[in-house]
C-alpha cells in the first residue's frame, strides 16, 4: 500500500511540474546585460515571457552586471551568456579573455555624434573648437580623429570632457556641445521631446565604424564543453527577437513589465524603430560577417589603439544560430 501511494505521489508531482511549464531538468542560466534594461534587450525578455527558454529546458535569469562588465562575468563563468559590443569583445580577446560573440543584436551601428541643432555642428569639421562629452576612452578620441581627418579638421582642437553618464540634454545646455549617442534611444527621446538635433551617423561616415553593437556573448569553455546549451539558448533568443520584430507594441509592454522605471512613450517609439533594425537586410536575425569584424580590427590597429590584430574568426561565430 505504501509503495502504491508513493508511486501515485510521484505521478502527481510530475504532472504538476508538466502543467506548470517546468521540468525537473530545467537548467539554470544567467544572462548579464551590458547596462540598464532598454530596447536592445527586449528579445531576451520576450524569450522569457513567451516561454521560449522553457521550451528549450532553460530557466533564465537576466541580471545587470553588479561590478565590472558582461565580458568579465562571462569570461569568469559567473554568467553563461551576456550582452556586449564588438569593440569590447575585441579588447577582451587581446587580454586573453575567452569571450565569443554568437549573435549580433542589431545589424548596423546605430550610434553617432549628436548635438543640439542650435550648436551648428553639421559635419565632423564643425567639431573643431567644440566641447565633446564622453567616457574618457581612447577609442573616442581615435574615432573623432578618423572622422575629422576626412574633412581636414584637427582633433586636437576639440576639448574632450569626461561627462560619464550625465544626461545628454542637460549637459548639452551648459557643459558640452556634442556627445556619442544611440539613435534608437537618445535620438528617439529628442524627437519625442521636440528637441532638434544634428546627428552624424558613424557607419555612414566610415565603413569600418559600422560594427556590431551590441552582440550576444558566451565563453569558449561553454562552446567547447556544452554546444547543445549554446544552441538551445540561441534558438530561444532568436525567437525572442523575432517576436519583438513582429510585435513591437507587445514587446514594449514586456520590457516595461520588467523595467517599469522606463519612460513608456520612449520605450514604445524606440521599439518601433528597432523592430526594423534588429535584422535589417540580413537573411536572419543575429548573422555576423567576417568583413565587419576584420574592418574594425584593422581600423583599431591602424589608429594605434591595439598593438596586434585579433583572430576575428575566433572572436565570433554564426554556428549556433537556428537553421533556416
Amino acid at each position: 500500500m505504501l509503495k502504491k501511494m508513493g508511486t501515485c505521489l510521484m505521478f502527481f508531482l510530475l504532472m504538476a511540474l508538466f502543467l506548470s511549464g517546468c521540468t525537473a531538468s530545467d537548467e539554470k542560466i544567467t544572462v548579464s546585460l551590458d547596462w540598464a534594461p532598454n530596447t536592445n534587450h527586449t528579445g531576451l525578455y520576450a524569450a522569457v515571457d513567451q516561454g521560449y527558454y522553457k521550451e528549450e529546458g532553460l530557466d533564465v535569469e537576466i541580471i545587470q552586471p553588479p561590478e565590472g562588465t558582461a565580458e568579465s562575468l562571462v569570461a569568469a563563468g559567473q554568467a553563461q551568456f551576456g550582452v556586449g559590443y564588438q569593440e569590447s569583445v575585441t579588447f577582451a580577446r587581446l587580454e586573453d579573455m575567452p569571450v565569443v560573440s554568437i549573435a549580433s543584436v542589431i545589424q548596423h551601428n546605430t550610434s553617432g555624434f549628436a548635438s543640439l541643432k542650435k550648436k551648428g555642428i553639421e559635419t565632423p569639421a564643425d567639431f573643431e573648437g567644440k566641447r565633446y562629452g564622453g567616457w574618457g576612452s581612447p577609442v573616442e578620441k581615435a574615432t573623432l580623429k578618423a572622422l575629422m581627418e576626412k574633412y581636414d579638421a584637427d582633433v586636437e582642437r576639440v576639448e574632450i570632457i569626461t561627462s560619464g553618464d550625465m544626461d545628454f540634454f542637460a549637459a548639452s545646455e551648459k557643459d558640452i556641445d556634442f556627445a556619442w549617442i544611440f539613435e534608437g534611444w537618445t535620438g528617439i527621446e529628442a524627437r519625442i521631446r521636440g528637441i532638434e538635433l544634428n546627428y552624424i551617423d558613424l557607419g555612414q561616415e566610415n565603413e569600418a565604424l559600422d560594427y556590431y553593437t551590441p552582440v550576444i556573448i558566451t565563453n569558449e569553455k561553454i562552446i567547447n564543453n556544452n554546444p547543445d546549451l549554446v544552441r538551445a539558448f540561441m534558438k530561444a533568443t532568436a525567437k525572442g527577437y523575432e517576436y519583438s520584430m513582429e510585435n513591437p507594441e507587445a514587446a514594449a509592454e514586456i520590457l516595461l513589465k520588467n523595467a517599469p522605471e522606463l519612460d513608456r512613450t520612449l520605450v514604445f517609439e524606440s521599439q518601433k524603430y528597432l523592430s526594423g533594425q534588429y535584422q535589417a537586410e540580413a537573411e536572419q536575425w543575429g548573422l555576423q560577417k567576417e568583413e565587419v569584424w576584420q574592418n574594425y580590427t584593422d581600423w583599431l590597429f591602424k589608429n594605434g589603439l591595439i598593438s596586434k590584430k585579433i583572430d576575428v574568426k575566433a572572436a565570433f561565430t554564426n554556428e549556433f544560430l537556428p537553421e533556416r
